[in-house]
């Protein structure tokens, strides 16, 4: 390198920069010709100034990506000298600097998560590129293995996050590095309870083995561990806990089978084809429910009467006027064009971002909602709601499926089971409404099995809906509500229970 454009670098003057481009217009091709080289945009983030850098970046973009002797970018260094402002600077011409890939596979997220947050820089990290947590070194370690070997907590607190709201955070956090180890053995053997709690809530395997057969639990228990030991073993017997384990994992093996049958072609398309398909799927939204608010023939308007022509039942004020066969092939074949279409957006959403998807789904399943109760209040007899109940009940599994490779948020999946599931619960316990309530604290307990606040939220907002209905004169039984709570408030309550005289037996035991 020119001495003089080495001290202008170093000095961080831009004018003397000028003077060797005057002297030489060439004097910074060279750099692009070779492969690891020490770039000026490298000393001045070595040097800190951030004037000469932003000039530099000007001129010869490329430099950013370039890795020096040593395999370093200058992100990386100045990551490493605790330059903040510099690295900020450098994320706001191009965020994808975050996954360059410098020594060892490094990328300037592994070196932020070895030396800590001190300076403020992961938000801003994983908001400028929130899949570089997928990225790993040569040693297969992830962001969290790293994180975790440099007990660097105040790191995995704001990394679970970034990670949860992934639809690959199951990978993420159970990725194995070279020796087989998980976050979660990484934890255990550096006694750190508290990331082994973090993880274990981001859904750790517990489970799984290094390549000497140990789980986590297997390393503290080695090195007599007994806060972690209480932590990981989690439940009272252990047969119980490996038959969930293998039932969750064939449910999850085959509906991901499935999943990847019907979405994998879906994934691939661009995003020209993905919105026009969206357009489209809007306008089948649109139709089938348009079918609901007007049925053919429309409803029945005067007083109650028997049908006429042999019918089977009694016109019924607000009910359609066709008859049961007619509505059942009509309405069959509505409900599933509008199962298809919604299926369908539901997958074409996964692309965008997590917050905005999350609000477009829980839309959609008010939209799902709203389509069955239509249905449900215009049919004419008793078996047309029955047999429409059954479609209700393939709606929730199917978004059930989809909440399980993580299609769908858990909230939606709620709110479809919170409205849909009581007429067929009412239905198949024989008409009564605490079996209801009880039914449905159940089904949505398992949904929102880990997240008793949202949970609670929903059910209570559901009650207090329901109440505002029966004020204004819908007819419902008050002990089904007091059921529905006191069932989730049971359950919930046991399974604080268990795990706290789990932890205190494994502790004390």
């Amino acid at each position: 390198m020119d001495e003089s454009l080495r001290q202008a670098a170093r000095t961080g003057k831009v004018n003397e920069l000028y003077t060797v481009i005057q002297r030489n217009g060439n004097v910074l091709r060279h750099f692009d010709e070779v492969e690891f080289i020490e770039t000026p945009l490298h000393i001045a983030a070595e040097e800190g100034c951030i004037e000469f850098a932003m000039e530099m970046m000007n001129l010869k973009s490329s430099f950013a990506r370039k890795l020096n002797h040593q395999g370093l970018s200058p992100l990386h260094i100045a990551v490493r000298k605790g330059h903040k402002e510099m690295a900020l600077r450098f994320l706001e011409i191009d965020k994808h600097l975050v996954r360059v890939r410098g020594k060892k596979g490094k990328t300037p997220l592994h070196y932020l998560c070895k030396v800590g947050n001190q300076l403020g820089l992961l938000d801003p990290f994983l908001e400028a590129s929130p899949d570089c947590l997928q990225d790993v070194t040569i040693e297969n370690r992830t962001a969290l293995h790293i994180a975790i070997q440099n007990n660097r907590l105040d790191v995995l607190q704001l990394l679970i996050p970034t990670v949860k709201r992934k639809d690959y955070y199951w990978e993420v956090v159970n990725r194995k590095d070279k020796d087989g180890n998980t976050a979660l053995h990484i934890a255990a053997i550096h006694n750190q309870p508290k990331m082994l709690k973090l993880l274990l809530n981001c859904k750790a395997d517990k489970h799984a083995t290094n390549q000497v057969g140990l789980t986590a639990l297997g390393i503290a228990q080695q090195h007599n561990y007994r806060e972690n030991i209480a932590i990981l073993k989690g439940c009272f017997i252990p047969v119980v806990s490996n038959f969930k384990r293998k039932l969750e994992e064939q449910v999850v093996k085959y509906v991901t089978k499935a999943s990847l049958l019907i979405f994998q072609n879906m994934d691939n398309i661009s995003a020209d084809d993905r919105n026009a398909l969206l357009v489209i799927l809007g306008l089948l939204l649109t139709a089938t429910y348009q079918a609901t608010l007007s049925p053919p023939g429309g409803v029945w308007q005067g007083e109650n009467t028997s049908k006429s022509k042999g019918s089977y039942d009694e016109m019924v004020l607000g009910k359609s006027v066709m008859g049961q066969m007619d509505f059942l092939l009509f309405y069959i074949l509505t409900y599933l064009v509008f199962l298809v279409t919604l299926f369908l957006t539901l997958a074409l959403l996964k692309t965008f971002p997590h917050g905005f998807r999350t609000a477009l789904q829980v839309l959609l399943a008010f939209l799902a909602v709203s389509f069955d109760e239509s249905i449900s209040d215009i049919a004419p007899t008793n078996l047309t709601y029955v047999i429409l109940n059954i479609f209700s009940g393939i709606l929730f599994l199917l978004m059930v499926s989809m909440c399980i490779v993580c299609r769908v948020s858990k909230i939606s999946v709620s709110i479809v089971g919170c409205w849909i599931l009581p007429s067929i619960l009412y239905l198949c316990l024989g008409r009564s409404e605490i079996g209801m309530g009880v039914g449905q604290g159940l089904l949505l307990f398992l949904i929102l099995y880990d997240e008793f606040c949202k949970g609670t939220i929903l059910i209570v907002c559901y009650c207090l809906f329901v109440s505002v209905c029966v004020f204004f004169g819908t007819s419902i039984d008050f002990k089904y509500l007091v059921a529905l709570m006191g069932c989730w408030q049971l359950l919930s309550l046991g399974r604080l229970c268990i795990m706290q005289c789990t932890q205190f037996c494994n502790t004390h035991l």
